[in-house]
């Protein structure tokens, strides 16, 4: 199980929230997520709260967000190169997808962050949804703190939780 926990701008746009509540059985965690507009094109910023990794996409369809989350997620870690076996058994893990509200104050001041970063990355008018992957890898370099003593770089971090979680040869 996973848990999607989006902000109240995302989650007005999200099916009726689960009751349930916990932590997410998968490597990187509980996936955060909002809503932005750059450019006058909405995207969606979705960041993982174990490993910070940032998922940077076209605003559209939300209202099934929670139904391709684990497909969404494989993409991303197909881009990031994080070996197959790692990447299926982090997307099996994450069935169903529980949509709530957020928890960490943390994790959303870094979405906010993120957010504050994209239109420095991203110039007026000169990018679209082909050039969003760039700006992934961006910000997977950025380092962040979240509550910890040490800031985190999700490229790094990514595969040494896949590793640790799901066992790597």
């Amino acid at each position: 199980m996973v848990f999607l926990r989006a902000t109240a701008k995302l989650l007005s746009k999200l099916p009726a929230p689960s009751a349930p509540d916990g932590s997410s059985g998968t490597a990187l965690g509980d996936w955060y997520g909002t809503t932005l507009v750059v450019d006058r094109k909405p995207l969606l910023l979705m960041v993982s709260s174990e490993a910070l990794l940032p998922i940077v996409l076209p605003g559209r369809d939300l209202r099934t967000l929670p139904e391709r989350l684990p497909e969404i997620v494989r993409a991303r870690l197909e881009r990031f190169g994080s070996p197959s076996d790692q990447i299926a058994a982090e997307v099996s893990a994450m069935h169903p997808v529980i949509v709530t509200k957020t928890v960490s104050r943390s994790v959303v001041g870094i979405m906010v962050e993120c957010a504050h970063s994209i239109p420095y990355f991203l110039d007026r008018g000169a990018w679209n949804d082909s050039t969003l992957p760039l700006l992934e890898n961006w910000l997977a370099e950025t380092p962040w703190h979240a509550t910890r003593p040490e800031a985190v770089w999700a490229d790094k971090e990514v595969p040494r939780r896949l590793a640790a979680k799901w066992h790597a040869s």
